[in-house]
């Protein structure tokens, strides 16, 4: 891989980091799942990558989110926010907050509409995070920051909206072989193990609710296309139990959730027989999740089915579930451009340029899609009016 070397602080950060999760596996008697690998490489306590203090979003960082390509995705978002808060209550929690960038805008946004929330909680375990959530709406915000509070873990009851962008890609998933030359119907779970010192993938046959999960996958799957022997794919049973557990907590209002991805038929499709796990390092994209551990972005994509199942079989209604394109044109991407003179070319262009990449099918406009699950919100959604993808799933 030509990828950017790390200075020797980056590096000694993330050798140590693997010492950690080498004596893991250790400790484990010589293999662990790779939900366990990436839950360590990503969470573990002030090393790995989102609770440490890599640098991660911006043109700084690793990726660019949509908040920070442009205001007029918060802008936009802030039609649909007002709309849920109105048919519950007042109250916004956005779970993994990023640089704060999507709180400040969406922030800024409600105020110009009369809609402020009249609390907005961030859940966001980083410490590093969270101080540069602070100070980028110290910046941008000032004036709102007082209703700005930091959870430390999800509350018992809330109603109003809960907003997540590019959490679920996030969350650790585990990997699935289905079949062998030698048994078609053997599956196997795909861990991760040491030789020399180093990283080796290792698998072993699954077992448990992977296993039950696998084999209801393989069945649904086999009656469109049967998978071939060997395909491997990730199993995102974290993100179903995170979606399924706020059942339990809302009572009345909306999850919304961002995220690239696809539904059920199209994740597992026969041709994608290598899976989408994916890393991210210095806006280089790759796909070796051993690199660098802390240093490194490792994302899956969502399957949405398996998001939307979970919500609804735990009591969540389904409520819509589109196109980040068809979303943000149905909340008014276009009237947002349109506050800015077409003839202020200075200004007009760079955020015209910017919504593009919002919602071309070439960018993120296809490939990132919007759920949204909740309980007793009787009207129906600004951002699925039209162009709704739900018999897709």
């Amino acid at each position: 891989m030509n990828l950017p070397i790390p200075d020797s602080d980056a590096q000694a950060y993330s050798d140590a980091l693997k010492r950690r999760i080498v004596a893991n596996i250790d400790d484990a008697g010589g293999w662990i799942g790779f939900d366990r690998f990436m839950d360590l490489a990503l969470y573990a306590p002030a090393m790995g990558y989102y609770s440490g203090g890599a640098r991660k979003f911006g043109a700084a960082g690793d990726f660019v989110t949509a908040p920070e390509i442009s205001s007029a995705f918060a802008s936009t978002v802030a039609a649909q926010a007002a709309q849920i808060m109105a048919a519950s209550a007042m109250q916004i929690i956005e779970v993994g907050a990023g640089s704060g960038r999507l709180a400040a805008d969406l922030l800024l946004e409600l105020e110009q509409r009369g809609a402020l929330p009249e609390r907005y909680a961030i859940l966001e375990l980083s410490g590093e995070l969270r101080e540069r959530q602070r100070a980028t709406l110290g910046e941008r915000a000032p004036q709102l920051i007082d209703r700005v509070v930091w959870l430390d873990a999800l509350p018992e009851r809330f109603d109003g909206l809960v907003l997540a962008n590019e959490l679920l890609d996030a969350l650790p998933v585990q990997l699935v072989v289905w079949g062998s030359e030698d048994d078609e119907q053997a599956i196997f779970e795909r861990g991760v193990g040491v030789l020399h010192g180093e990283f080796i993938w290792v698998d072993r046959p699954a077992s448990g609710r992977l296993l039950e999960r696998a084999q209801q996958l393989g069945e649904a799957l086999s009656a469109e296309a049967p998978l071939p022997p060997g395909y491997l794919s990730e199993v995102g049973l974290a993100a179903a139990d995170w979606t399924a557990s706020w059942a339990k907590i809302i009572g009345r209002g909306a999850l919304l959730l961002f995220d690239y991805g696809f539904p059920r038929h199209e994740f597992y499709h026969p041709q994608r027989s290598s899976g989408t796990l994916m890393c991210h390092y210095r806006h280089h994209a790759h796909g070796e999740p051993f690199f660098l551990p802390g240093l490194q972005d490792i994302t899956a994509h969502v399957d949405f089915t398996a998001i939307v199942e979970a919500g609804f079989d735990a009591g969540l209604e389904f409520l819509g579930y589109t196109t980040q394109a068809t979303f943000l044109i149905n909340c008014g991407l276009t009237d947002v451009l349109a506050r800015i003179p077409a003839d202020d070319l200075a200004r007009y262009l760079p955020q015209s340029q910017a919504a593009q990449k919002l919602i071309s099918p070439a960018e993120m406009g296809e490939l990132f899609k919007v759920v949204a699950l909740g309980k007793g919100i009787a009207v129906p959604l600004l951002g699925f009016a039209r162009g709704d993808r739900g018999a897709t799933l």
